[in-house]
């Protein structure tokens, strides 16, 4: 249902957030419309119908300014497009917000309640530590692609993967002032990502092996180590990520599975091996708390967040370059060499999006020698025939 009503700075304090974001059109000044976020956010938008398809643009925050202001902004906006149209000179226009306040107020305003909170506070990160320093005192109709690939540059020669990260943010704000009509179009979009490397890496039945027995010596030196030993062998029987096992919940263990309430791709039921339900049994003692793997010295809190023990384990174990992600990737891995169907494969992982499971359908090149070796010797006692 549309909603009209002649708007007021006292009525539009008193919109209430919904469950999702809706716009109230004034009656006072056709066209002229403020949406409200679930956050509580507002922000005022025109309405253009030239010809040809029709557009939003934002205004900003209704909190910056009176419904007077906007309605004389709206105006100037209309009058603008209809010049055009007709192919006469516009008059002055209001110009484009710059980068900083528009990321602040619609776009942050609009997205911020559908993040989860580890991903806000990626977000804000960069936003922190990169594109408001590049970009930000720029109004966004003066960021040009040289800007974007010159920064591009900067940040990948220190890390390829967190510049792939920003560029993708900054296409997702740009695209939303192309949508808002503040730019024509989006000077990221031909900005070449870094290439990612191809997970080729993942443990060989050998390898696997001498991780544990990597491990078990590890706490032999030092029985203290063992909680994080438990962590790794966890993270092998489950292909969990490291946060869903370091931060693992005593209320999300169920029997043989685990309920995880929060992961990367939201809640998701991981099934549990004997030998996962072994090590989780072995933590349970007298007094448990809130977490399976509780941190020594802080209480009520998980491990800490890096797990020191793996640089030592992977050396001992003579798996230089493995990290703990791969892990989950021998895990995924292992089920595809066994016959396991990939869309099962992805359930097992949690992965929402086929794409990623397919990165994990690939098979070590030692593996292909030991296979065809086997191959070869059966065919030829084949054509030796029976003794």
């Amino acid at each position: 249902m549309i909603r009209r009503k002649r708007l007021t700075d006292g009525g539009i304090l008193r919109l209430k957030p919904g469950g999702k974001e809706y716009t109230v059109w004034d009656t006072a000044a056709p066209g002229l419309g403020v949406r409200v976020w679930p956050s509580g956010s507002r922000g005022y938008v025109v309405l253009l119908r030239p010809p040809g398809p029709s557009r939003r643009v934002s205004l900003g925050s209704a909190m910056l300014k009176t419904i007077h202001e906007a309605r004389r902004e709206c105006l100037l906006i209309q009058l603008e497009g209809n010049a055009a149209a007709a192919g006469a000179a516009p008059p002055p226009g209001i110009p484009a917000p710059l980068f900083r306040d528009f990321v602040a107020d619609p776009w942050m305003a609009a997205r911020r309640g559908r993040w989860k909170p580890s991903t806000l506070r990626g977000i804000e990160s960069l936003l922190r530590s990169q594109l408001l320093p590049a970009f930000g005192d720029l109004p966004v109709d003066r960021i040009a692609r040289a800007d974007v690939d010159a920064w591009f540059d900067r940040f990948s020669a220190r890390s390829p993967g967190n510049a792939n990260k920003g560029l993708e943010l900054l296409r997702q704000i740009m695209n939303h002032a192309v949508n808002d009509g503040h730019v024509a179009k989006n000077p990221a979009r031909l900005t070449r990502a870094n290439p990612r490397p191809r997970l080729t890496r993942f443990l060989s039945a050998n390898e696997i092996a001498r991780l544990h027995e990597a491990l078990d010596a590890c706490v032999a030196e030092r029985p203290d180590r063992e909680m994080q030993a438990e962590i790794i062998r966890l993270l092998l029987y489950t292909g969990c990520r490291r946060s869903e096992i370091r931060d693992l919940r005593w209320s999300e263990v169920c029997g043989d599975t685990l309920r995880l309430a929060d992961s990367k791709t939201g809640p998701r039921t991981v099934f549990l091996s004997a030998d996962a339900r072994a090590v989780i049994e072995r933590q349970r003692t007298g007094q448990e708390g809130v977490y399976v793997f509780p941190s020594p010295v802080l209480p009520g809190r998980p491990l800490a967040k890096e797990l020191s023990l793996w640089p030592r384990v992977r050396e001992k174990a003579g798996l230089a370059g493995v990290r703990l992600h791969d892990l989950r990737h021998t895990y995924a891995s292992q089920a595809v060499m066994k016959g396991v169907p990939l869309p099962v494969v992805a359930r097992l992982l949690g992965h929402t999006e086929p794409r990623m499971t397919m990165r994990y359908a690939h098979v070590g090149d030692h593996e292909i020698v030991e296979a065809a070796e086997r191959i070869g010797q059966a065919i030829a006692r084949a054509l030796d025939g029976p003794d």
